[in-house]
């Protein structure tokens, strides 16, 4: 295989200080660089005091299918192509997948540049669970669509982290209130690592509240998952470590107490069954 790379570059998601020196670079070495936004593209250049010496071409929602296809000859020929979003990695919400797709069918070599992540960065912030998470992106803008989404995963029980349009804030809030439950928690992280960065943290109903006011910049939700009900003990198990206790030389009735109470069942339901069985 010859030379040619396709590089997903991770752009800072508000600081610009937390660019990578590979990030640097690569953007004064790549042949083509497609960017979701030249304009920001450019102004992260002249903040970086970086040169870009390839040709830039615009890659969005758009024009994103014609322009992976003209991509990909420009990788079949030889050239190392750079995508870069307007904030963290391409492909994540944002422009990047048909062409790492194309890239991978064809054989391209395929290589990231890490960089801040809006995702990780909530969920490290947010002070919910964060061994298992999952990515649910921006719900459907359509209130019926987002409603019947989130019912799907009103039974998730790793954490979720979403995207929202801080103008729909608050209904996304009152419609994850309404198929979560009032009680879920979850954390509003605004404007990640800028100057006036905020994470407000509490029920989905408080949030919901708070969300009725005016608020701006880009949104990451961070929600807790579902908790399931621990399940219902088996009387006869409880029967059994009375008798258990019973023959240790504990006195029935005491025996019965403590398994109850341990279990969290009546005391009174659990003598029921042992003396009429």
């Amino acid at each position: 295989m010859v030379g040619y790379v396709l590089i997903l570059a991770g752009a800072p998601i508000g600081q610009v200080g937390d660019a990578s020196p590979r990030l640097r670079e690569a953007l004064e070495t790549a042949d083509v660089i497609a960017a979701e936004d030249t304009r920001r593209l450019r102004r992260l250049a002249s903040d970086l005091g970086v040169t870009l010496t390839g040709r830039v071409v615009s890659y969005y929602d758009a024009n994103e299918v014609a322009r992976s296809k003209e991509l990909l000859e420009e990788l079949l020929q030889g050239a190392t192509v750079l995508v870069i979003t307007d904030a963290g990695m391409p492909g994540v919400s944002d422009p990047g997948y048909r062409l790492t797709r194309l890239a991978v069918d064809a054989g391209v070599r395929v290589t990231a540049l890490p960089g801040p992540s809006a995702v990780t960065t909530a969920l490290a912030i947010s002070g919910l669970a964060s061994d298992r998470f999952c990515f649910e992106g921006f719900p459907p803008r359509k209130p019926g669509e987002r409603s019947r989404r989130l019912a799907g995963l009103a039974r998730e029980e790793r954490t979720m982290v979403f995207f929202e349009a801080p103008h729909r804030l608050h209904s996304c809030l009152s419609a994850m209130a309404e198929a979560f439950g009032a009680d879920r928690q979850a954390a509003v992280c605004r404007e990640l690592t800028k100057t006036y960065e905020e994470v407000r943290r509490g029920t989905l109903a408080e949030l919901t509240g708070w969300a009725e006011g005016e608020v701006r910049g880009e949104i990451t939700l961070v929600v807790a998952g579902h908790a399931p009900e621990a399940a219902a003990p088996d009387i006869e198990d409880l029967a059994d470590e009375v008798a258990r206790r019973e023959a240790t030389g504990v006195p029935r009735k005491q025996a019965i107490v403590d398994v109850a109470k341990s279990a969290g069942i009546s005391k009174r339901d659990l003598y029921n069954h042992i003396h009429s069985a």
